[in-house]
This record gives C-alpha cells, structure tokens and sequence, in this order.
C-alpha cells in the first residue's frame, strides 16, 4: 500500500522541528563543492550531522523550509514506502510550499530503486545530499548508475581533533605543555583511544551499553537481516576472531579453519561471504599486500574495525591492537578507503611494515613501546630495509606515548606518540 499523502507531509514537518532543535557540530567536510553529494559510512558516525550542519548553514543564511526538505528513511512511519512513493515527496513539498527546494535524504539504500530517482533528480537539475550505511552504494555498479553525476565521500567517526574539540579540549601548543590542561589532554586522548569517535557516544558517561546497541544494529540489522544469514552466531564468531586478528595478515582458509575447530565445518565461500557483508556494512575495512601479485592481492589482508570502541567490545587487554587500529582509521580518514583501496597497503614478504603509502612514500610502524630495544630493532630494522624496495620519503614508528629518532643509511626514522601524529591528520 502507497504511503498515505497527509501522512509524509506530517511526517516533513515533524523533521523540520527534529532539525532545528538539533546541536550541529561542524564537520572536517565540505559541503559546498559539489551540489549532488552521497555521504556513506556505518551507522552513527556523524553522517546526519553533515545534513543537520547544511541545513541549520542555510537556515542562517535567511532560507526558510520552503527552500529545503528533509526525509530520513529509518522513520519507522514510512514503512511500505517503495520507490514508486518518490515522486509522491516531492508532490507533497510542492503542495505545501509550491517551490522546489534542496534534497536530503538520509540512510536512502533502505528503499530499492533509490538509485534510478537520484538520478532523475541529477537530471533534473536538483542539489541532493545523501546519506546511507551501505557501502554497496559507492560500488562500481551504483555509480555507473548514477553516471558520474553525485560526488561520493566516505565518513568516518570523528577524527581526533573533532572529538577534542567537540568537548573543548585544547590542543595547542601551550596546552600541552601546562600541567593541568596536559592532563586533561592525556584523559582525553586514552579516552579516544579505547572507546573510539561516534559522535553520540562521547558525552556518555558509560560508553559501553550505547556501544553495544549500536554494535547490534549493525550486526544483526545491516549483516545478518540485509543478507539473510541463517547462523548469526557463527558471524559473531567470526568478528571476534576478526578483532584478534587485527594486526595480522588473515586468509579467508584460516578464517574458515579457526571457525571449524570450534564451532563445526565452515565453507571458505561462506567466510568470504560474511566478511563482505560485514565490509559492506562498514564495519570491516580491508588493507591489502603491497607485495602481492595482483591477482593475489585479495586472498591474504589484514582487517581493521571502522571504530575503536566497536573493536574494544570483542577484547580485552588489547592496547597495541587498539593502536594499530587507531591509526589505520587515520590513514583511511585521509587517503580514502574505497573498494579496491589502491591507497594504504601493508608490506609483507622479506620484512613485514604495517602501513606503506605509495602517493606519499610514506612508511609506517606501529608499536605500542619502543622501550624494549629488541622491540626497537625489530621495528627499525624493517623501516631500514624497505627503502631498498620502494621509495620512503618518511618512515615512521607510531607509539602510545613516546618519542625520538633514528637516523641510517637512507635518513632519519621518527618514533611518535600516536596523539601527536593524529593532530597531523587532516581529512
């Protein structure tokens, strides 16, 4: 059955209230490059806010709801809504209004056939904004859809400097010196560090059960639901083994052995399945072997979890893992992390190196201590010799707290705290 007209034009104005009693914090992103945007990421990273952020900017600016309309697809009354109501909301904004206003459109993958309307939208000369949780949305198939029309933007949890300066921590030079705002500093930053940067998270005084919530959604709601998967409790088993394994290359036949020891035979198929939807539901991203043949390329990666405090509810004692994942989500925030990620890679084969960037010849370790001189040497010792492989403009050893240098055949080595090269990171 069609949604009913008097009900979507109640339902327009009931979000226009939502938004303007909404808290806008501005984002690292900008919203007036392109008029046709799709904003994707997993559930809860701020993504709303980038609409909430344009719309209250254009309220400011003297535009009324007239000029503007907002419809988020998670509103429980708009279910039964199928592609052929599409027109129907522009129908109802024109009766009410009678003029043709900016689109936003939230969490718009839940509705199939969304892609053909963006499009007539596109063609139509509409400015769009969209929000979904869906990687799927970004895929070859959809843009080519869309024809190039909408510019794709990958958002992720707040980075570090957002979540500093969301609860006013500062971070300038003089505040880190100073005792007292230093220490506040340092709170702030262990804090980041175990339970991660969705927004709605941070004010709450215990992190954990929102986390969880949200952890479930995105579990049994974008993975198991959207795909159909028949045994959630093996997919469950199969993340957890996931987050111990953050740090290490992993194989979908390992996967698919681990799982089969202790839970009954498991297909690789079936493993290779699961951890593509748990990618496209943003909440695995993947990193591939620089040193791999191409063809290769995807059959032994290393997985990381799009937010620490997601990855922090399947471990414990996990502080080096939490690290390494910290930083990974840096590099992605700042190079992109799109389906083939010809971006960020790892090195493995001769010597293991956590990270490489090829645009910025950038090559990255990621420890939690260097006190250990064996530690040290391990860590150096691998940055000492992939400069004779690919070209290191910078190497870099990424620690908790500490800092220093190296210095050898091919230049210096720069050991830094994690908090200091997060402030580096821009998006």
């Amino acid at each position: 059955m069609a949604i009913a007209r008097n009900t979507l034009k109640q339902i327009l104005l009931d979000n226009q209230k939502d938004v303007e009693q909404y808290a806008v914090f501005p984002r690292q992103y900008d919203l007036d490059s392109f008029p046709l945007q799709v904003f994707v990421g997993v559930r809860r990273s701020g993504k709303s806010f980038l609409l909430f952020e344009k719309m209250h900017q254009m309220l400011d600016e003297g535009h009324s709801w007239a000029d503007m309309l907002y419809l988020d697809f998670e509103d429980t009354r708009l279910e039964g809504f199928t592609s052929a109501d599409f027109n129907l909301i522009l129908e109802c904004h024109q009766e009410m209004y009678g003029k043709r206003p900016m689109l936003f459109f939230d969490e718009m993958q839940n509705i199939d056939g969304w892609q053909k309307f963006a499009r007539n939208l596109a063609d139509k000369k509409y400015s769009v904004f969209i929000t979904g949780s869906n990687a799927k949305m970004l895929s070859k198939e959809i843009m080519a859809t869309l024809g190039g029309r909408y510019l794709p933007t990958e958002v992720y949890p707040f980075s570090f400097r957002e979540y500093l300066s969301y609860i006013n921590v500062s971070f300038d030079e003089l505040s880190l010196t100073a005792t007292e705002s230093k220490g506040r500093f340092m709170n702030a930053y262990h804090e980041y560090f175990t339970w991660g940067g969705l927004p709605e998270s941070i004010n709450l005084s215990v992190k954990r059960n929102y986390l969880s919530s949200v952890y479930q959604k995105i579990y049994l709601g974008d993975i198991v639901q959207r795909n159909g998967i028949s045994n959630p409790r093996l997919l469950q088993l199969m993340l957890k083994k996931m987050a111990e394994s953050v740090m290490q290359p992993i194989s979908y036949n390992r996967i698919s052995r681990l799982l089969s020891s202790v839970s009954g035979k498991i297909s690789v198929p079936t493993v290779a399945s699961y951890v593509g939807f748990s990618e496209d539901a943003w909440l695995l991203l993947r990193v591939r072997n620089i040193a791999s043949a191409f063809a290769e390329r995807e059959s032994v990666c290393k997985y990381y979890f799009i937010d620490n405090g997601l990855l922090s509810l399947q471990l414990m004692d996990c502080e080096t893992i939490l690290l390494e994942n910290m930083v990974a989500l840096s590099l992605f925030r700042k190079y992109g992390h799109d389906e083939d990620n010809e971006r960020v890679f790892f090195y493995n084969a001769n010597v293991e190196v956590d990270f490489y960037v090829p645009d910025d010849e950038l090559a990255m370790q990621v420890s939690y201590s260097t006190s250990d001189p064996e530690t040290l040497r391990r860590e150096s010792g691998a940055l000492e010799k992939l400069p004779q492989l690919y070209p290191c403009r910078r190497r870099v050893i990424i620690t908790y707290d500490e800092e220093g240098s190296l210095e050898d055949n091919y230049g210096n080595i720069e050991i830094i705290p994690a908090w200091k090269w997060l402030l580096e990171e821009t998006t």
